[in-house]
Formats: C-alpha cells, structure tokens, sequence
C-alpha cells in the first residue's frame, strides 16, 4: 500500500570528504566553539561552515539544494522520521516517507499522506521485511526524476528503544533489537546503495550516544547502537572513493518529544522480564531492587528534550552540506561532556564517576 507522487540529484570529492573525516564533532544544543572561544574548524576547501553552532544555518545550507533531490526516510510514524519527512519536504525535497504502519491506516502515516502527492511519497516499510525492502526500492526507483542519476539521501531512522539488566534480557530480546535498530539499517542500505552511488549521495544513520558510551540496564539497545556506529565507520571508508558521505547522527535524550519509550510499555516489558527470568535470578537480585528500576525508567519516559529542531538541523546538515561532518551530536552540553568524558577517559574512572 502506497501514496503517491516525482525527483532526484547528487556530486562529492572523496580526497574531501576524506579530509572533512578529520574534522572535530559537532554539538546539537551549545555552540562548545563560543563556550570556549575555540573557532569551529572549517573544511579547507568549503567556503561554508559545517556543523551546528558553525556559522551557516541548516536554513542557509539548503537555499539551492532541496530542488530536484529525493530522499528516503524510514521510521516515519513518529518521532525524528514523521517531523524529518515534514521539515523536508517542506524545504523542497521529493521525501519518500517509510512507515511501518501505512498498512494498518496508522495515523502518522496518514497525515503525511495528506501532504499531497506531488513530493511526498508515502510507502509501507518494514524494516525487518527483505520483501518490503525490495519492494520499496522498485517503487522509489521507479519514480525517481531520472533513475540513472540516483537517489540522492537515504536516513537510516527506524529503530525501538529497550531497557533491562542483562540477567533480565532474553537473547530473543537482544535480537528482536538488532533486527530493527542494526539489521534493519544494513537491510536498507544495502538495497539502496547502487542508487545512493549514482548519486554521490549521502547515508545519514540515526545512532545514539548510547552507540558511543555503556549505560546500566540500556545492553540490548547500546549493542544495536553500537554496531549502528561500527557498520558507518566501516562504510564511510569505503564509500569515499564514491563520493558518497556517511554520516552517524547522534542524539541524547529526547524522549520526552518522540515518545519511544512510554510509562505503559515500561510496565509491560517489565512484567515480562520478571516472568522470563529464572527463579535463581530473581531470589539473587530480589523485586524491589527490579521494582526501583523500572520506578526510574518511569520516570525516565518523562525525561529529556523536547524540541527536536536539534535533531532536525543536524539531519538537515548531514544532507544539505557541501562537506558534512562523520558524526553530529545534537544534545546539551551536560551529556556532551559525559560522553567526552566516558570515550576519553581511563574507563574505570569513567564507571566511577558515572555509575557508580
């Protein structure tokens, strides 16, 4: 089941964009270059500035490029995907908006449907499905502007969050996971990368920054993400001589704006995980230590930003720059900082300031 509608573009230098690899990561929410009087590096052969807090808007860097360029999005019932494939089709580009419930009259699905046919294409995705995949990529190739250029942007954003202590976590747990949040990504990419390649296009993958640091209790989501973060290195390397730029986007916490976790769920996933575990795990860690727990992922659903723009202007960049960064990092300077502090520091420090 589809919605309809037309286009598509694309270029890159790879000596460039190998050289742009080098270049410090971006901040979402804090200029870090103001906080601390640093001047944000600039690629040496970009006459823009790269990355937020830089001094060229997402706003300013697509005057020009919007036109005749189509991107695919998946994940887009809710949350980062539905408001991505809004603000871009908004700003000019033919989107082709996967979602995972079009089929079920799903009402994210639904209102982008609304939007009209003429840019933006409305298409059932299932992520884990090989023969949605495929059917997806006959669908887009099939209206593209001109297939032989390619498709310009694909953005890798479906995906689920998941919590619990190992013990706690079923192995079909960890894999309904990754076939979402990991598989699902090299699942699409793969499909579409010929197009993307003609092209010389762009591959932006929504990671986390729990794809960068461990948290307690987060294992099955930071493995998805973690590997998220491994399959773009791994790519971006050998797309260089393509001329195709991979970039990894980054996010803390927002679920408070895309609602990926709820208080509801959490009691569900919780009573499940106390009825999968065994009786030796249970007596050992006892119910009111799980009990506290899922207390604070509770209140954890409440938590975070609530204003994706950082998101959005991140996810802009990474498709409308000349020279994007590898990796965007759209969070406050608080987890900026535990994230410097947990990839840099000896790491049983790290644990001791922050789990401890």
């Amino acid at each position: 089941m589809v919605c309809s509608a037309p286009p598509s573009g694309g270029q890159g230098s790879w000596v460039s964009r190998a050289t742009q690899s080098l270049r410090e990561e971006t901040v979402g929410t804090l200029d870090l270059g103001q906080l601390f009087s640093i001047q944000t590096p600039t690629h040496p052969d970009s006459d823009e500035q790269a990355g937020q807090g830089g001094s060229v808007s997402a706003e300013a860097l697509l005057k020009g490029q919007a036109e005749r360029k189509a991107v695919l999005i998946t994940g887009c019932d809710k949350g980062f995907g539905h408001a991505l494939a809004r603000h871009l089709h908004g700003k000019g580009f033919t989107v082709f908006a996967g979602c995972l419930l079009l089929d079920q009259g799903g009402d994210g699905a639904q209102q982008l449907c609304r939007l009209g046919p003429e840019r933006m294409h409305v298409l059932q995705l299932d992520v884990c499905c090989e023969e949605q995949v495929a059917l997806a990529f006959r669908y887009v190739e099939a209206r593209l502007e001109d297939p032989a250029q390619g498709l310009w942007g694909l953005v890798n954003n479906a995906g689920i969050a998941s919590f619990g202590d190992v013990e706690f976590t079923s192995v079909e747990k960890y894999q309904r996971v990754a076939d979402i949040n990991l598989w699902g990504t090299i699942r699409v990419t793969k499909a579409f990368l010929p197009l993307i390649r003609r092209a010389r296009g762009r591959i932006v993958n929504m990671s986390s920054m729990l794809g960068r640091m461990a948290r307690p209790m987060r294992s099955s989501y930071c493995v998805s993400k973690f590997g998220v973060e491994a399959f773009s290195d791994c790519l971006r390397q050998e797309m260089y001589r393509w001329g195709v730029s991979v970039v990894a986007v980054e996010p803390s916490n927002f679920i408070a704006a895309t609602g990926i976790l709820t208080p509801e769920g959490i009691a569900g996933e919780g009573e499940r995980m106390w009825r999968g575990a065994s009786e030796a795990v249970r007596a050992d860690y006892g119910e009111a230590d799980f009990q506290e727990k899922l207390s604070r992922m509770k209140g954890f659903a409440h938590s975070g930003l609530r204003d994706v723009s950082p998101v959005l202007d991140a996810l802009t960049e990474a498709l409308a720059a000349r020279h994007p960064y590898s990796r965007y990092t759209p969070m406050e300077a608080s987890w900026w900082l535990r994230l410097q502090a947990a990839t840099h520091l000896p790491t049983a420090l790290a644990d001791w300031l922050f789990v401890s």
